[in-house]
């Protein structure tokens, strides 16, 4: 029997791509899938815009929303036993994406959650293509808890804004973790690896999504994600530390930037590969660092 798709979009002021967006949406070649918009409050025009779309809008106060948490409690407002989550940023290429997405799941009962394919969109920066480049290549594949000795913490690596998860398995889990400031879907996917389940990624479910992060935001970023792994050290234990990966990453960022004419870049890539770093080492003393100081350093001040 074919499974009941639930798609999800947490939003917050997102006026300017919910509308796009949406229209991606209606013209997919999945059948009865139902949307739910959970919204933090916006002060734009988000909730009418899907209102008008006949997108059921489920709205929450601003300082409620938790990547984890919120993305749990709108599970419990669906009634689908496959959830495909997006952000509010993230557009279908084509009316194929989240059938593709789907089917890979439907196709593997051992797979426990997967996600597509992100593609820089029109106006990103070489750096903005380039991250994507890296983190999603051409060849769909599968990963299980195993494959931790060759691919580390990227064994577990999954993105929201474009990914679908058997509801079983998020109960099998304990569903996303409250309170991280951001990497909901790899401690997600590492508790999933750890009970058995495989994660996989869907090279031909494909979605325009990236950000021109400036120097300053690159560091914040990192600077969330070394908070992001403090908490959850245990991941650091049972799969190993990412600075092998980041090393990979500078490589691979220095031939792209030489080998498409952006020479001239290099000096702002040693730069942000810096800032990173240091953003990265910072964010595992964030205990010690006072208040005043963390909403500086961090991408969410609040």
């Amino acid at each position: 029997m074919a499974s009941v798709t639930s798609i999800i979009i947490p939003t917050y002021n997102a006026s300017a791509h919910i509308r796009d967006q949406l229209e991606a949406l209606t013209v997919q070649t999945i059948r009865n899938a139902d949307i739910l918009l959970i919204d933090s409050s916006s002060t734009d025009s988000t909730v009418e815009i899907a209102k008008s779309y006949g997108v059921r809008t489920v709205v929450i106060p601003k300082a409620d929303f938790d990547h984890g948490g919120t993305r749990t409690l709108a599970a419990s407002q669906v009634r689908g036993d496959v959830l495909v989550y997006f952000t509010q940023d993230a557009l279908p290429q084509n009316e194929y994406a989240i059938e593709r997405l789907v089917k890979a799941l439907e196709q593997d009962q051992d797979v426990g959650a997967v996600f597509g394919r992100q593609i820089p969109c029109p106006h990103a920066t070489p750096f903005a293509q380039h991250l994507r480049f890296f983190n999603y290549p051409t060849q769909s594949y599968t990963r299980s808890f195993s494959d931790r000795a060759m691919y580390g913490v990227k064994t577990a690596f999954c993105s929201n804004s474009f990914a679908a998860y058997r509801r079983s398995a998020l109960e099998r889990v304990g569903w996303f973790k409250d309170q991280l400031l951001m990497g909901e879907d790899i401690s997600v996917c590492a508790r999933m690896l750890v009970k058995g389940y495989r994660v996989g990624y869907v090279a031909d479910a494909v979605v325009y999504h990236s950000h021109n992060y400036t120097v300053a935001q690159e560091f914040k970023r990192y600077f969330d994600l070394g908070v992001f792994f403090e908490k959850e050290r245990w991941l650091l234990d049972e799969f190993g530390r990412p600075e092998g990966e980041g090393i990979k990453f500078v490589r691979s960022e220095f031939s792209y930037l030489r080998s498409h004419g952006f020479l001239h870049l290099l000096p702002i890539s040693l730069m942000r590969s810096a800032a990173k770093l240091i953003g990265y080492r910072l964010g595992h003393y964030y205990r010690h660092l006072p208040r005043a100081v963390l909403r500086r350093v961090s991408m969410h001040s609040a």
